[in-house]
């Protein structure tokens, strides 16, 4: 199943592109299911049908589910204290009735990602298209699968386990309560659930499309948004140039602002497939509208972003390997690396993310990077101590 991830910056008309672009894909053919995690039925109102917590045919090829955060938080909520009753009737403490319970920031995000990872394992649908958060939000919420796993391996090693019978001799030694069965089997839970959504989005078949009207703001968010994703090794499939006026038009203030599209789209165009979206003079609503938009598909041909790790200069003690990893847009100075045991953190601009280093560079030492054509090289050095020895 291919998954599309809409965003851009906020009221560019991300829900709109997202219902029409589902749309255009199941008048195709193409068995599509439309998410968003907005808390209003924001897309119910784009599409003309009301969504909620189950799936909601709209077309025969075409559903749309906007995930119930509430109902499922109480589950959740519920279930916790079910599994944790015996250590919180030691605390005294009273129980949260399911009926008293109210969603906490962040809970609409949580949701669309288990709807998310749910629409990914199922055999219903060919195609998945995400109306995400806002760019900003968006990139936090995709990075929250690998950055909680990775928490987790580090305050919980799995390895850990293997001193099962230990744990109350060595509570007993150090004078503190160790970590029970219970917590490392929730953490493995946790583990496969996350590891579940992780892969949905670093699926080959994932791409994103940007969504921004063109002119100098669209443009900033769109540059940064490519950056963020390009970190995240998240393909952009294109940018959709949303209410784009007609070319041709005699009012002065409308043909300023036309020239001022105008410029940005020549530069979008540059650097990425870009479909105009025109601008209908009114709020798209209805199938009806959403046809007229005339939004494209998914583009079948987009590339998976590659990281390859290749040989640099240099023969035997001498040899160099270069990762490479494109970052378009960014410069110099937005760039910082550090290298931390068997990880790579790399920050570009106001983005950050931990890299687990491929299985060969980590015998190696970092002996440099360079910046060129918008493509980090990251140079190593093979340790003589860890690297295999040859006769």
């Amino acid at each position: 199943m291919r998954t599309l991830l809409i965003t851009g910056p906020g009221g560019s008309g991300r829900t709109t592109i997202a219902a029409a672009v589902a749309l255009a894909a199941a008048g195709e053919g193409t068995r599509t299911l439309v998410l968003s995690a907005d808390r209003t039925d924001t897309l119910g109102a784009v599409l003309g049908v009301g969504t909620g917590g189950d799936p909601v045919a709209v077309t025969p090829t075409l559903s749309a589910w906007r995930p119930d955060a509430a109902a499922r938080f109480r589950e959740d909520l519920t279930a916790l204290q079910d599994r944790a009753a015996s250590a919180l009737g030691l605390l005294g403490a009273s129980r949260l009735d399911a009926d008293e319970l109210t969603p906490l920031p962040g809970a609409e995000e949580l949701a669309l990602l288990r709807a998310l990872r749910d629409a990914a394992l199922s055999d219903t649908f060919d195609l998945l298209v995400v109306d995400l958060p806002p760019a900003p939000q968006a990139l936090a919420l995709l990075a929250l699968p690998e950055e909680l796993r990775r928490y987790l391996r580090r305050l919980l090693p799995p390895e850990r386990q293997a001193a099962r019978a230990l744990r109350p001799v060595l509570g007993r030694l150090a004078g503190v309560p160790m970590p029970t069965e219970g917590l490392y089997e929730a953490v493995a839970r946790w583990d496969v659930e996350l590891a579940a959504v992780e892969a949905v989005v670093a699926d080959p078949g994932t791409a994103v499309r940007l969504v921004a009207e063109p002119g100098p703001a669209g443009a900033d968010a769109v540059r940064e948004a490519a950056l963020g994703f390009a970190l995240r090794r998240l393909p952009v499939e294109s940018v959709a140039a949303n209410r784009v006026l007609p070319e041709a038009t005699a009012d002065t203030w409308a043909a300023c602002l036309a020239a001022q599209q105008r410029k940005t789209l020549d530069e979008w165009h540059e650097t990425h497939p870009v479909h105009r979206v025109a601008h209908l003079g009114r709020d798209p609503r209805g199938t009806d509208d959403l046809a007229a938009l005339a939004v494209p598909a998914v583009n079948p041909d987009t590339a998976p972003v590659e990281w390859p790790v290749t040989d640099g200069d240099g023969t035997g003690a001498e040899r160099m390997l270069v990762w490479h990893l494109p970052l378009p847009g960014v410069t110099r100075e937005d760039l910082d690396l550090v290298r931390r045991g068997d990880e790579l953190v790399v920050a570009a601009g106001q983005f950050r993310r931990v890299l687990a280093l491929p299985s060969a560079l980590r015998r190696c030492a970092v002996d440099g990077a360079g910046l060129r054509d918008g493509t980090l090289r990251v140079r190593f050095a093979p340790d003589p101590d860890l690297w295999p020895k040859t006769r």
